[in-house]
């Protein structure tokens, strides 16, 4: 819903109209969110008379010409925000939402993202808004960017905002809690067509295949390092000898299940699960500490040794390995060799050496 809205208000900017000056501010957090909109952002620079994009990075990335990049640091709050201002004597729009660095089930895990915030299609809000970034970035625009901002801010307060603005701010939240329906209904039918594809090929319930999460996770898509961290949960789990003569086919069948459920049982809606062997499951968990994925691996652990009480005289046992990444694309390798070592040398549940995190972020 937020990037149909944000594309709206672009799209206003681009529209032909006798209001300019036009200025646009727009904060994307990381540099692949900016590449999606690259073109756009082109054509809204050589229109604009100031065009200002901030972004979280350590050198200035290559923008389209007339557009002044403002480097942002990982730890500080406009890190988190995704905003676009659009901004005229006579028309504004503005978009806020701050990144909660949290997730709901969805199709993908960039559509799940969860955001705080709000938008208008009313001038002064825009105003305000543009105000408040140039504020806060005065010491990283160069003098010529503030100059064309200040002429911008400076003819806008001398017109008062539009009375009728209203009703088309009213008409497009009207529009707005369509499309955010029509979304949420789209998102439930896409994965209950998933949940009857898995039961009509014989997918193992609760499973998702490796190359399904990667595509899920952002592989081949639009996705970026550093913003939403994921738990990865490395799971080996090790069986008594024996298990086909045991109960017989039927009773080993049983087994499996449960072996499978007491895996996969600690999932929430938003979370993933594959498996990468006979005997090895990754689980895959947004917006979890590490503290929280380490956690969920002893109880991973308990539920399998909890099997003894439905299959008498069997011990099921687990290894367990965790990490928690805000890399992109999700370090899946790096978690099926530390659950080699982890098994190898007997450990219980073993982290992988932490990644630096902003200090800013959540999660």
């Amino acid at each position: 819903m937020l990037v149909g809205i944000s594309h709206a208000m672009e799209r206003a900017a681009l529209a032909t109209a006798e209001d300019g000056p036009l200025a646009v501010l727009a904060l994307f957090q990381r540099m692949p969110y900016f590449e999606r909109e690259r073109e756009c952002y082109s054509r809204l620079a050589r229109r604009a008379a100031v065009t200002v994009v901030g972004l979280v990075a350590e050198t200035a990335p290559a923008l389209p010409a007339g557009a002044w990049p403002v480097l942002l640091a990982a730890d500080e709050d406009l890190a988190r925000e995704w905003t676009v201002v659009v901004l005229t004597p006579r028309f504004g729009a503005t978009l806020v939402a701050h990144d909660l660095a949290q997730v709901e089930a969805a199709g993908t895990l960039e559509s799940g993202r969860l955001f705080d915030g709000w938008w208008s299609f009313r001038r002064d809000d825009a105003l305000h808004e543009a105000v408040r970034l140039r504020d806060q970035l005065t010491d990283r625009l160069p003098a010529t960017a503030l100059t064309a901002l200040d002429v911008v801010l400076t003819r806008v307060r001398e017109l008062p905002s539009t009375p009728g603005e209203s009703r088309g701010d009213d008409a497009f939240r009207l529009l707005a809690g369509s499309l955010e329906r029509a979304y949420r209904t789209n998102d439930l039918l896409r994965r209950q067509v998933a949940a009857a594809t898995a039961a009509t090929t014989g997918t193992e319930p609760g499973l998702t295949g490796e190359p399904a999460v990667r595509r899920w996770s952002g592989a081949g898509g639009t996705t970026a390092s550093g913003v939403l961290p994921v738990a990865l949960v490395g799971v080996r789990v090790v069986e008594p000898g024996g298990t086909p003569e045991r109960w017989g086919r039927r009773g080993a069948a049983r087994e499996a299940q449960a072996v499978l459920g007491a895996v996969t049982g600690v999932l929430r809606p938003q979370d993933r699960a594959v498996r990468l062997s006979e005997q090895d499951f990754l689980l895959v968990l947004p917006a979890l500490t590490g503290p929280e994925a380490v956690g969920l691996a002893y109880r991973v652990r308990d539920r399998l040794g909890g099997l003894v009480s439905s299959f008498p005289f069997v011990a099921y046992t687990a290894h367990c390995a965790v990490t928690v990444t805000r890399k992109r694309p999700l370090p899946m390798e790096d978690v099926r060799h530390a659950l080699d070592w982890v098994a190898e040398q007997g450990i219980a549940v073993a982290t992988l050496p932490a990644e630096p995190e902003p200090a800013g972020t959540a999660g």
